[in-house]
């Protein structure tokens, strides 16, 4: 996929990381950035496609491994289209990732892992969902029951623990702008 010269290369930022993470905040907050530097970005975020696009699928293992094919395809039609694309996605399994990845032209799908420790995320736990996995109440969570394979050499590795999201956003953005993807602001990274 090339450019046209007056417009902005595409890109994709897949963010993964366990429930609670934060990674459809982060996703917001990055995408509120690249909007104010002219970027044509669309968002992908798992919870809304788990409500249209991925609503017949379970929480099985295999029915992960269609969901994010699934939304790897989609991701792939977009960024053909001339999108910037940021998917916010637990997307659990590295094979699942690395096959986003091979859909996309090299070098520019930038994987950004959502670092937040277990107990962290359930602390986070916005819609209780890790306190009806322990109760028994939902099968197949990830960390829970079903595992969560880290990514091992994501392009960013942001540490939401440590970090609050302006500070993660703007490691992001500044990898961005480091690889050439997005053009740097002037008093911004």
């Amino acid at each position: 996929m090339s450019a046209r010269p007056s417009e902005p290369a595409p890109f994709v930022v897949w963010f993964t990381g366990l429930s609670g993470a934060g990674k459809s905040t982060l996703a917001l907050r990055v995408e509120a950035e690249l909007r104010t530097r002219g970027l044509p970005v669309f968002h992908l975020d798992g919870d809304e496609l788990r409500q249209g696009l991925n609503r017949d699928l379970g929480y099985d293992d295999d029915a992960r491994v269609e969901s994010i094919r699934r939304i790897a395809e989609v991701t792939r039609i977009l960024y053909r289209a001339g999108h910037v694309v940021l998917v916010a996605a637990i997307s659990p399994f590295a094979a699942g990732r690395d096959e986003a990845r091979r859909l996309i032209a090299p070098g520019i799908f930038v994987e950004v892992f959502v670092d937040a420790p277990l107990a962290v995320a359930e602390q986070r736990d916005p819609k209780g969902l890790y306190q009806r996995a322990r109760a028994g109440q939902i099968a197949h969570f990830t960390g829970i029951d079903a595992p969560y394979e880290a990514p091992e050499h994501p392009e960013v590795h942001v540490d939401t623990a440590h970090l609050g999201p302006d500070e993660a956003a703007a490691a992001v953005v500044a990898h961005l702008v480091a690889r050439g993807l997005a053009a740097a602001r002037a008093g911004l990274s």
